[in-house]
């Protein structure tokens, strides 16, 4: 095992390092692999064509690799395989609400990951993947499913990065404008909750076709996934 797989933190380049509110930066890896885990939503970035492209989509992890998936027939899947990219992830935890317009903000947590896309060619190997996909969010359901077919299989391409350069940034806490308390408005800040709300059936599901208990589970946990 080489020794960037054991250093705890990513290595910190020009790239990749915090040049603004430094002090909110981390390069540890086991807080970006949980921001990561906790944000089911990405933005993957590339050039193609001399041109900045932006695509958001779900994303998942297993060990230093972050895993997207889209359509076979997206040109910028198959544009962007062997390509650098750079992968963000975020989550707002609230409003901070100061005595000055100047001095709002937000609570937040955010990644960024740089690496290099690859394609799963063998076609078990994106199946498998998916799978890990599927039950990530959704504990146990793959197995409840009909079988993906070949043809579906086909029209799904499963794309890989692994994390070569990493940073986390993050802000906490209250306004940061105390001296100037005297000034008589109210300052504080709101909290911000992203959950998962009661499960809706469609209308053609049988009454006694409940929803599984995993699924009630998960929602009931308060968790994304």
């Amino acid at each position: 095992m080489s020794d960037a797989e054991t250093d705890p933190r990513f290595p910190v380049t020009n790239r990749s390092r915090v040049r603004r509110e430094h002090h909110r930066g981390s390069y540890d890896k086991d807080a970006v692999y949980a921001l990561l885990d906790a944000a089911p939503l990405c933005h993957v970035g590339y050039v193609i064509d001399g041109a900045p492209y932006v695509t958001p989509t779900l994303h998942w992890r297993v060990g230093n690799r972050i895993y997207w998936h889209g359509s076979a027939a997206s040109r910028f899947l198959r544009q962007s395989e062997g390509m650098p990219v750079c992968i963000t992830v975020s989550l707002m935890d609230g409003y901070v609400l100061a005595r000055s317009a100047f001095n709002h903000s937000v609570n937040y947590r955010s990644v960024m990951a740089f690496g290099t896309a690859q394609k799963i060619e063998d076609a078990e190997e994106a199946a498998a993947a998916l799978q890990h996909f599927t039950d990530g969010l959704f504990p146990g359901r793959w197995e409840t499913l009909r079988p993906m077919t070949t043809q579906e299989l086909k029209a799904t391409s499963v794309l890989w990065m692994e994390i070569d350069e990493a940073v986390m940034k993050a802000r906490t806490g209250g306004p940061g404008d105390a001296v100037e308390s005297d000034f008589p408005v109210w300052a504080g800040t709101i909290p911000m909750h992203i959950g998962l709300g009661v499960a809706k059936p469609a209308p053609e599901v049988p009454e006694d076709c409940t929803l599984p208990a995993p699924l009630a589970a998960l929602i009931a946990s308060g968790r994304l996934r």
